[in-house]
């Protein structure tokens, strides 16, 4: 008979997590331990999991894999449980499996409003908020369709309300039906001025929620079955600050926050789905001299590349689409619209790559560039690229003549 063992560890909140799934013969039990404080995490959660193992009758020997709650949540937080969870696997042998604070929030709405909109948030201090949307099935599995962001509590309600119609593209009529009264869910929601502006009447479920370790292990099983694991060493928190603390000055100007969520009003950063290509196609085919093919998106999105799209109410502001190397995110394809340029787009399409490629623990970004692309070139350069090579005869240029590509890298500085 088969065990599975998932240990869950959530620290990213000052509710200290461990949980316990076990499953052997489709029967599925989880068992969890918490204390509350505003410190001592590092100290409690190993002592906590032993706890529970050992009044479970269990040995760390037959440990599964580890889940930890990657965040976005408090700095020092996240780093324990990834630390701890790092240290586990990289003892036991056993691979890691990260589960987003927002997604653990939404998870346990969806639980009570299946087939809904759930949009979560959690309090980020100095009045902002992290939020992310989800579509719910009706069992209550989730779909991301706004990726965590980091905003002023003022400003969230309009971020929702100028992206709510993007969210619910490609659904059918009577799954709108379910979608027009959205639910809001978690303790983000409670921050002053966060949900002013509103519509009254959408659902909420739990304001005072935190992601929980319970939420985290039942999310890690069902990407247990898919397969959807990390190596320990790859492993990593999920940041959406670029710096842990700000001065009283710098708050005053406004810095502190995301200023990506804010930057272009009403563009609203999606996973790209199937159903854009015929307007990624367009646009690529409006901003390169060898496009790519419809198939080669396809294939793309068929093989699990990362891919996001920018959209305004006006249609696709822009597009990227990125595969996952040994050591870097190689960057195949990115595009903005030429009346959309010189907003930030581009500036926001990199920084999902990067936060992506810092997640999956890789060192840095790769791409390629045409020499004479000057406009791209120095923009990847204002961005922290370097080159490091050259590929030969890389691009058509048509006619039977091939133009060379300078291979760029940004490399990441260490956490």
């Amino acid at each position: 008979m088969t065990l599975t063992l998932i240990l869950a560890l959530e620290t990213s909140t000052p509710i200290c997590g461990i949980a316990l799934l076990s499953e052997q013969n489709g029967v599925i039990s989880i068992n969890k331990r918490q204390i509350e404080g505003v410190s001592g995490h590092a100290q409690s959660v190993l002592p906590l999991a032993a706890e529970l193992l050992a009044e479970l009758g269990r040995d760390k020997s037959e440990l599964s894999c580890v889940a930890f709650g990657n965040g976005p949540g408090a700095f020092t937080g996240i780093r324990v449980a990834c630390g701890v969870a790092q240290g586990i696997g990289l003892a036991l042998d056993i691979p890691l499996i990260p589960v987003g604070s927002l997604y653990a929030v939404a998870a346990k709405a969806a639980a009570q409003h299946p087939g809904r909109l759930i949009i979560a948030a959690l309090d980020a201090r100095m009045d902002e908020v992290y939020l992310a949307a989800f579509l719910s099935d009706e069992t209550g599995a989730l779909s991301l369709v706004q990726q965590p962001v980091l905003l002023s509590a003022k400003d969230s309600s309009a971020f929702v309300m100028q992206r709510f119609l993007l969210w619910q593209r490609d659904l059918s009529e009577s799954a709108l039906q379910m979608m027009h009264k959205p639910c809001l869910t978690g303790e983000g929601w409670r921050v002053p001025e966060s949900m002013a502006g509103l519509p009254v009447d959408w659902l909420t479920e739990d304001l005072n929620a935190l992601p929980d370790a319970y939420w985290v292990a039942q999310l890690a099983w069902l990407a247990w079955k898919n397969g959807q694991t990390v190596l320990p060493e790859h492993a990593a928190p999920l940041y959406l600050r670029d710096k842990v603390a700000f001065t009283t000055a710098e708050r005053a100007t406004g810095q502190g926050g995301n200023p990506r969520a804010t930057s272009a009003a009403g563009i609203a950063l999606l996973p790209m789905r199937s159903t854009d290509i015929a307007e990624v196609l367009e646009l690529e085919r409006l901003v390169q001299s060898h496009p790519w093919t419809e198939k080669n998106f396809e294939d793309a999105l068929g093989a699990g590349y990362e891919a996001w799209v920018l959209r305004a109410q006006a249609g696709l502001a822009g597009f990227c689409l990125a595969m996952i190397a040994p050591d870097v995110i190689h960057i195949l394809v990115i595009a903005v619209d030429p009346d959309q340029q010189r907003r930030g787009l581009g500036q926001m399409l990199l920084k999902q790559v990067m936060d992506t490629a810092k997640q999956q623990g890789q060192e840095g970004l790769l791409l390629e560039v045409r020499p004479s692309n000057v406009r791209a070139l120095a923009f990847y350069q204002s961005q922290g690229f370097v080159q490091i090579g050259i590929r030969r005869d890389y691009y058509p240029a048509g006619k039977a003549v091939r133009e060379d590509a300078l291979v760029l890298k940004k490399t990441f500085e260490p956490a």
